[in-house]
């Protein structure tokens, strides 16, 4: 079970609006500027909330990078494989074992 966010959904959202919304407005402006800006003004840390505006610009596909959708999928299938894993090496030593009570010459 994954820990509990610190920050709700809603306020990560709304930074990230607004940091992209001061971006918008002073292009000069740069992301550590803005999120240092953003952060201190609604509480935010401004590393945590680099880290938001990071993973929602690669969402968007204004930078390269695993989306957040694609990583759970990734979770997903990695769990999956070691699932299989083990059933896998289960199956083998239970073959294993079956194959000397009908053979006892073999190696095994």
């Amino acid at each position: 079970m994954p820990a509990p966010r610190k920050y709700p959904q809603e306020l990560r959202d709304r930074a990230i609006r607004l940091v992209q919304q001061a971006r918008q407005e002073e292009p000069e402006l740069s992301v550590t500027a803005a999120v240092t800006r953003i952060g201190a003004r609604i509480g935010v840390n401004p590393d945590t909330l680099r880290g938001w505006v990071k993973q929602a610009d690669i969402d968007a596909g204004k930078r390269p990078g695993t989306t957040t959708e694609d990583g759970k999928r990734i979770k997903e299938l990695e769990r999956e494989v070691r699932e299989l894993k083990r059933a896998n090496e289960i199956l083998l030593a239970a073959s294993s074992f079956f194959a000397r009570e009908l053979d006892p010459r073999l190696p095994w």
